[in-house]
Protein backbone atom coordinates (compact mmCIF):
# COMPACT_ATOMS: atom_id res chain seq x y z
CA UNK A 1 0.00 0.00 0.00
CA UNK A 2 1.47 3.78 -0.64
CA UNK A 3 2.11 6.68 1.44
CA UNK A 4 -0.42 8.46 0.19
CA UNK A 5 -3.09 5.62 0.85
CA UNK A 6 -2.06 4.98 4.55
CA UNK A 7 -2.49 8.49 4.89
CA UNK A 8 -5.56 9.08 3.74
CA UNK A 9 -6.62 5.99 6.14
CA UNK A 10 -4.86 8.41 8.75
CA UNK A 11 -2.33 6.47 9.67
CA UNK A 12 1.37 8.46 9.53
CA UNK A 13 4.23 5.55 8.12
CA UNK A 14 8.11 6.21 7.39
CA UNK A 15 8.93 5.08 3.90
CA UNK A 16 11.84 2.86 4.37
CA UNK A 17 13.94 1.31 1.73
CA UNK A 18 13.72 -2.65 2.26
CA UNK A 19 17.71 -2.96 1.11
CA UNK A 20 19.49 0.06 2.30
CA UNK A 21 17.58 1.12 5.06
CA UNK A 22 17.62 4.65 4.60
CA UNK A 23 14.45 6.59 5.24
CA UNK A 24 13.35 7.42 1.40
CA UNK A 25 11.73 11.09 1.92
CA UNK A 26 9.56 12.95 -0.20
CA UNK A 27 7.87 9.12 0.04
CA UNK A 28 8.19 6.94 -3.21
CA UNK A 29 7.86 3.42 -4.34
CA UNK A 30 11.66 3.10 -4.36
CA UNK A 31 14.77 4.17 -2.93
CA UNK A 32 16.17 7.39 -4.49
CA UNK A 33 19.27 6.26 -2.78
CA UNK A 34 20.04 2.78 -3.90
CA UNK A 35 16.85 2.42 -5.98
CA UNK A 36 15.20 -0.83 -3.73
CA UNK A 37 11.90 -1.37 -2.98
CA UNK A 38 10.14 0.65 0.12
CA UNK A 39 8.29 -0.67 2.58
CA UNK A 40 6.16 1.77 5.17
CA UNK A 41 7.23 1.23 8.95
CA UNK A 42 4.35 1.91 11.27
CA UNK A 43 4.31 2.98 15.10
CA UNK A 44 3.77 5.57 17.19
CA UNK A 45 6.75 7.64 16.31
CA UNK A 46 7.75 10.74 18.72
CA UNK A 47 9.29 13.84 17.12
CA UNK A 48 10.91 17.24 18.17
CA UNK A 49 9.87 20.70 17.38
CA UNK A 50 12.35 22.75 15.41
CA UNK A 51 10.69 26.30 14.53
CA UNK A 52 7.06 27.19 15.15
CA UNK A 53 4.94 30.11 14.66
CA UNK A 54 1.91 31.54 15.33
CA UNK A 55 -1.04 32.02 12.60
CA UNK A 56 -4.97 33.04 13.34
CA UNK A 57 -6.06 29.29 13.34
CA UNK A 58 -3.38 28.67 15.99
CA UNK A 59 -0.22 27.65 15.89
CA UNK A 60 2.23 25.45 13.12
CA UNK A 61 5.21 23.91 13.74
CA UNK A 62 8.09 22.02 12.08
CA UNK A 63 8.83 18.83 13.74
CA UNK A 64 11.48 16.55 12.81
CA UNK A 65 10.54 12.29 12.50
CA UNK A 66 13.63 10.45 13.21
CA UNK A 67 15.29 12.19 9.54
CA UNK A 68 11.73 13.53 8.50
CA UNK A 69 10.38 16.82 8.56
CA UNK A 70 7.39 17.89 8.01
CA UNK A 71 5.62 21.09 8.85
CA UNK A 72 1.88 20.53 11.18
CA UNK A 73 -0.25 21.73 13.24
CA UNK A 74 -0.36 22.22 17.02
CA UNK A 75 -2.72 23.63 19.25
CA UNK A 76 -0.87 24.83 21.96
CA UNK A 77 2.20 27.30 21.74
CA UNK A 78 5.18 24.72 21.66
CA UNK A 79 8.26 25.16 22.68
CA UNK A 80 11.76 24.35 20.95
CA UNK A 81 12.79 20.88 21.35
CA UNK A 82 9.74 19.81 22.93
CA UNK A 83 8.81 16.12 22.05
CA UNK A 84 5.50 15.85 20.21
CA UNK A 85 3.32 12.70 18.74
CA UNK A 86 1.13 12.68 15.25
CA UNK A 87 -2.34 13.11 16.31
CA UNK A 88 -4.12 13.80 13.43
CA UNK A 89 -3.41 13.07 9.65
CA UNK A 90 -4.74 13.13 6.55
CA UNK A 91 -5.21 14.13 2.66
CA UNK A 92 -7.59 17.50 2.27
CA UNK A 93 -8.15 19.09 -0.90
CA UNK A 94 -4.75 16.49 -2.68
CA UNK A 95 -2.55 19.03 0.17
CA UNK A 96 -0.64 15.90 3.51
CA UNK A 97 -2.39 17.60 6.69
CA UNK A 98 -0.49 16.57 10.04
CA UNK A 99 -1.20 18.00 13.42
CA UNK A 100 0.79 16.72 16.78
CA UNK A 101 0.36 17.02 20.53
Amino acid sequence: MSFEARLSEGKFCIPECTQCKKTVWPPSEFCNHCFGDVQLREGDFEGKVIEFSQQKEGYFCLVEFESIRIMAGISQCPKLGQTVRMSKCGIINASYSFWVV
